[in-house]
C-alpha cells in the first residue's frame, strides 16, 4: 500500500475533480470506470503502532465526491441486496456526488441508525462492494466503489457539523419494552421501538454501553467516542440506560415481564463465551482469551497504566491463535502494549483468513509477523507456571471441508519450537449461555445459540432475540440486521 499524506491525496483527489466537474452529470458509465479509486489516508504505520489513534482519517470532502463519482448507477443495483438492512446505496451515493452530504446521510438513516459505526468495522468487501458492478467490471473487488468508506464520511460530517437530530418519537403508548445488551442489535431494536412510542429501557451487564463496539473493536479501529454519540441520540429520544445490570443473576429474564411490567423483551447478548483450544498449558500464565485481553485493554483502560485499576500483562513475544479479525485486532493491540514482536499464527494460508484484508494489510504494515499453515500443539511454561515457549505444528491444505475452505492436514513429525511469553487465542467465540440457563422457556441449538422463527421471536411468550446470541459470532451490520426484524416484530405484537 501507498503512504501519500492526507495532503497529497487530497491534492490528487482535486486534480481528478476539477477535470470532471464541467461534465459530471454527463459522464458515461465507461466515463466513470476509467476514475480512479481514491485511497483512504492513514495514519503513517510505525507512528500509529504506538498509539491508539484511529489508523483510518477519513476521507476528504473532494475525495468523497470524487469516490462517489466512480458509482455508474446502474439500473439493477446490487450492492442494495448485498447490504443486510437494505439501504438505497445507489441514491446516497449520488447525493454524496452532487456535494449533498445532509441528503445522502437523510437516505442511509432511512435504514441504518448507525452509520459511523458500520462504515468503520461492517466487512463491505463481502456484502455490498463484493456484488458491485464496477468492482466486476474491473475484476477487483478492491477497485469496487468504497461504499463503506463514503458511508463513514457523511457520517462522520454529519456529526462534526453538529448536525445529528434524533428521530422523532411518535406520542406514548403505555406499552413497555425491555432490551438485553447494547450491542448493535439491541441499539437498533431501541431505536425503532422507541420511535413508536413504546417506553425503553436497555440492560447492560458491564458498566458502560455500547457491548462488543466498546469492549472487544479497539480504538484504533472503531473509537468510543463515535459508539457514545449514538448512544446519547438514544437518550435524547428518551430510552433509558440499567449498567451493571446482569439479565439471569441481577433479575430473572421473565421477572421482567411478570414483576416488572414489561410487556415484550430482546435479547441480544452477544457471543462472549471464550473458545480455547483444549491443548496442553492452556492455563498456563500468560495465556488469554482474545476477548479477556481485549476488554482488558479496550473497556478496562489497561493500556493507561498510569490511570487505571485494570492490570495488562507486560509481553515481549507474543502468539496470537488465529485468523479472523478478533485474531488482527488482538495482535496489533498487543503491539501497541509495548511488544516487541507479534506472530499471527494460522493453520491455513492468508488466502483462506476471514479476517478484512485492510486489516491484514494495516497489521503486516506494523510489523506483526504471519505464521501461515501453523498451528499450536501445546503451550510450555517455566518452573514458575508463566508462557516461555509454544510448541508447534506444521500444516498442508487438504480437500474443502463443509465451510468450503481447504481442510488444513498436519504433516507428521512437523514440531518447532516458538519462543513467546503470551499466547492469545482468538479463535472465537460461543453465545453467552446465562439466559438460556435461566430461562428454560428458550430454545437453543447444539451451539447454544437462541432458536428463532423468522420474526425473531423465541419460544419464550413476548420474547425476541438477535445479533450473534442467535447467529453466533457474525458482524454489526447482520445483528442490525435481525434487530430491524425484531423491532417490527415488537411493533406489531404490541400494535395488537
Amino acid at each position: 500500500m501507498s503512504h501519500k499524506t492526507l495532503e497529497e491525496l487530497h491534492k490528487d483527489a482535486q486534480k481528478v475533480f476539477n477535470e470532471l466537474k464541467q461534465n459530471a452529470d454527463s459522464l458515461k458509465p465507461k466515463d466513470r470506470i476509467k476514475i480512479p479509486a481514491q485511497e483512504m489516508p492513514a495514519q503513517d504505520p510505525v507512528e500509529r503502532a504506538t498509539n491508539l489513534e484511529e489508523v483510518a482519517l477519513g476521507y476528504t470532502p473532494i475525495q468523497a465526491m470524487v469516490e462517489a463519482m466512480r458509482c455508474i448507477q446502474c439500473k439493477n443495483k446490487p450492492c442494495i441486496t448485498g447490504c443486510p438492512v437494505q439501504i438505497d446505496i445507489p441514491r446516497f451515493i449520488d447525493e454524496v456526488a452532487k456535494g449533498d452530504f445532509q441528503a445522502a446521510i437523510n437516505v442511509i438513516k432511512e435504514n441504518s441508525l448507525l452509520p459511523a459505526i458500520c462504515g468503520r468495522v461492517c466487512p463491505q468487501e463481502t456484502q455490498c462492494q463484493e456484488v458491485c458492478t464496477l468492482g466486476k467490471s474491473l475484476k477487483d473487488v478492491d477497485k469496487a466503489v468504497a461504499i463503506g468508506r463514503l458511508e463513514r464520511f457523511v457520517a462522520d460530517w454529519e456529526r462534526e457539523q453538529g448536525k445529528i437530530v434524533p428521530p422523532k418519537v411518535k406520542p406514548d403508548t403505555g406499552k413497555k419494552v425491555a432490551i438485553v445488551g447494547s450491542g448493535p442489535a439491541g441499539l437498533v431494536v431501541a431505536a425503532d421501538v422507541r420511535r413508536e412510542g413504546h417506553a425503553v429501557t436497555i440492560f447492560e451487564a458491564f458498566h458502560k454501553m455500547g457491548g462488543v463496539m466498546v469492549y472487544g473493536i479497539p480504538e484504533f479501529r472503531l473509537p468510543n467516542s463515535i459508539v457514545d454519540t449514538e448512544i446519547s441520540t438514544l437518550k435524547a429520544m428518551g430510552v433509558e440506560f440499567k449498567t451493571n445490570f446482569v439479565v439471569g443473576r441481577t433479575r430473572k429474564l421473565t421477572d421482567l415481564m411478570k414483576k416488572d411490567g414489561f410487556d415484550a423483551v430482546f435479547v441480544g447478548t452477544g457471543a462472549g463465551l471464550p473458545m480455547f483450544m483444549g491443548i496442553e498449558g492452556e492455563n498456563l500464565v500468560g495465556v488469554f482469551s482474545a476477548n479477556e485481553y481485549l476488554t482488558r485493554a479496550n473497556l478496562m483502560r489497561a493500556f493507561d497504566r498510569e490511570q487505571s485499576d485494570t492490570p495488562i500483562y507486560k509481553s515481549k513475544r507474543v502468539a496470537v491463535l488465529g485468523g479472523g479479525n478478533v485474531a488482527m485486532d488482538s495482535a496489533r493491540m498487543a503491539k501497541r502494549l509495548g511488544a516487541e514482536e507479534v506472530f499471527v499464527v494460522y493453520r491455513r494460508t492468508e488466502k483462506e483468513m476471514p479476517a478484512r484484508v485492510e486489516e491484514v494489510a494495516h497489521a503486516k504494515e506494523e510489523g506483526i509477523v504471519f505464521h501461515f499453515l501453523n498451528n499450536a500443539k501445546r503451550i510450555i511454561g517455566n518452573e514458575k507456571g508463566r508462557v516461555n515457549a509454544m510448541e508447534c505444528l506444521k500444516y498442508e491444505l487438504g480437500e474443502p471441508d463443509a465451510s468450503g475452505r481447504r481442510r488444513p492436514v498436519v504433516i507428521e513429525g512437523s514440531e518447532f519450537i516458538l519462543d513467546v511469553d503470551t499466547v492469545i487465542v482468538a479463535i472465537g467465540n460461543n453465545s453467552n449461555p446465562l439466559i438460556a440457563q435461566t430461562t428454560p422457556e428458550i430454545e437453543t441449538n447444539k451451539w447454544g445459540n437462541i432458536v428463532v422463527d423468522d420474526t425473531q421471536k423465541t419460544k419464550a411468550d413476548r420474547v425476541f432475540a438477535g445479533g450473534d446470541i442467535v447467529l453466533g459470532a457474525a458482524t454489526v451490520i447482520l445483528a442490525m440486521g435481525e434487530g430491524r426484524r425484531a423491532a417490527e416484530s415488537i411493533n406489531k405484537l404490541l400494535a395488537g
